[in-house]
C-alpha cells in the first residue's frame, strides 16, 4: 500500500523525463532495424522506474537516447522542459554532465585515475575547482561504503568496490536524473544485491529520479514501477 502511495504522489508531479512519438532505427547490412517507432514514456519526478524487457528490445538503446548519448531519428524527449533531440552533440554533452548520472554495467572508470579522481572528474568538467572537487568526491566515497580508498587505482578493487565508485560517480554533481544500465549485470547475486540497495538508497537521498534497466526481478522490484518495453506497451514499439 505504500508503495502504490508513493507512485500516485509521485506520478502527481510534473514529468522529469517526457517522450512522444520516439522513432529510432539502425542500418543493418542492407536493411534497417526499427528499435522505436511512435513511443511515449513520462517519468515523474522523483520517481523510481524500471525497464525490462527481452535482449534487443531496446532497453539500453533508450537509456542512451535519454541520456542524449544517441540521437532519434524522430519525436521529442524532454529532461527538465529540455527538448535534448533539437540541441547539438556539444549541448548534449553539456546538459548530461550538468543534469545526468549514468551507471554503467561495465563500471566504465578510468584505470589511469585514482579513486578520488573519478569521482570528481564530472565536478571538475562541470568547472569545480580541484579541492572542493576532491572534498566532494571524498564525501560521496563515504556514502557509498569506500572512505579510504580513495588513493586506490580501480584494478585494486573488486567488482562491487568498482560499481561503489560507479555509483558515486554518479552523483557527486546532484544529478536530477539518474540513469542505470544493467548495473548488478557484471556482479555475483549477492553483491548485486547490495548494490541494488545501495543506488536505490543513494539516488533517494540525491532527491533524483532513477531510471533504471535490468534483467534482475529483485532490482526490478525496488522501483516504483516496472514499465515492460516489449509487451506492446506502449503501443509502437518492437524490437
Amino acid at each position: 500500500m505504500a508503495d502504490m502511495q508513493m507512485v500516485a504522489a509521485a506520478m502527481s508531479e510534473p514529468a522529469l523525463v517526457d517522450i512522444r512519438a520516439l522513432t529510432k532505427r539502425y542500418p543493418e547490412g542492407e536493411r534497417e532495424r526499427v528499435v522505436f517507432s511512435g513511443l511515449d514514456l513520462c517519468v515523474a519526478r522523483g520517481e523510481r522506474l524500471a525497464v525490462v524487457g527481452r535482449s534487443g528490445s531496446g532497453k539500453s538503446t533508450l537509456l542512451n537516447l535519454i541520456a542524449g548519448i544517441d540521437r532519434a531519428d524522430g519525436g521529442s524527449i524532454e529532461v527538465d522542459g529540455q527538448d535534448i533531440t533539437r540541441l547539438s552533440e556539444t549541448a548534449r554533452t553539456l546538459f548530461r554532465r550538468r543534469r545526468i548520472g549514468v551507471i554503467y554495467q561495465f563500471f566504465n572508470l578510468i584505470p589511469t585515475l585514482t579513486v578520488t579522481e573519478n569521482v570528481r572528474l564530472p565536478l571538475e568538467l562541470n568547472g569545480m575547482a580541484a579541492a572542493p572537487a576532491r572534498e566532494r568526491a571524498n564525501e560521496m566515497l563515504s556514502c557509498v561504503g569506500l572512505a579510504g580508498r580513495g588513493e586506490a587505482f580501480p584494478e585494486r578493487l573488486s567488482g562491487g568496490e568498482q560499481q561503489r565508485v560507479a555509483v558515486a560517480r554518479a552523483l557527486v554533481h546532484e544529478p536530477l536524473l539518474l540513469l542505470a544500465d544493467e548495473p548488478t549485470g557484471n556482479l555475483d547475486a549477492a553483491t548485486g544485491a547490495h548494490i541494488s540497495e545501495l543506488i536505490v538508497e543513494r539516488a533517494a537521498a540525491a532527491g533524483a529520479t532513477l531510471v533504471l534497466v535490468t534483467h534482475d526481478p529483485a532490482l526490478a522490484a525496488m522501483a516504483g514501477r516496472v514499465w515492460h518495453l516489449d509487451t506492446g506497451e506502449p503501443e509502437g514499439v518492437r524490437a
